[in-house]
């Protein structure tokens, strides 16, 4: 199966069925007779832009971007900007690392966006729930990719 079939399926599986994890989704592209690997189904997520949304009673359930064209459509200055002012919680930095606090299953969306942005000094972006890890290369230029960061957040709260 091509990739772009496993997306339009995924796509479907989400309009119809509740899914939490990426165990769940696995295991309902399993049962549409589709083999896949976790590592696969992590990677998918990740490139169909997939964001947690709240259920309500603490839960949450992966969703795809209400408007998702491919490419830049995704990433217009407007949607970036309400996607920090509505997720961004704070940012703090270390040596070449620094720390984006997210609300709870956004991180993958904003990191996404920051991979987007091709900063040069960020050489790589992880990902959890909540939380987001930039490394920053050379060190010295951390400063700058805050505020790169510090930069957004505003432009956000003034939207």
């Amino acid at each position: 199966m091509k990739k772009e079939e496993r997306y339009e399926k995924i796509r479907e599986i989400l309009s119809r069925r509740i899914i939490e994890t990426q165990e769940d989704l696995t295991e309902a592209l399993r049962l549409e007779g589709i083999d896949v690997t976790q590592a696969t189904v992590s990677r998918d997520i990740k490139e169909l832009m997939l964001t947690k949304v709240p259920m309500g009673r603490g839960r949450y359930r992966y969703a795809v971007p209400a408007v998702h064209a491919e490419g830049a459509g995704f990433f217009q200055a407007s949607r970036i900007a309400r996607l920090f002012r509505d997720t961004v919680l704070g940012v703090d930095a270390s040596e070449n690392l620094i720390v984006v606090k997210t609300m709870p299953g956004a991180a993958n969306a904003v990191a996404s966006a920051i991979d987007y942005a091709k900063w040069p000094q960020v050489i790589g972006t992880i990902a959890g729930d909540d939380n987001i890890l930039l490394v920053i290369k050379p060190k010295d230029a951390v400063p700058e990719v805050l505020s790169l960061l510090d930069a957004m957040v505003k432009d956000a709260e003034n939207r």
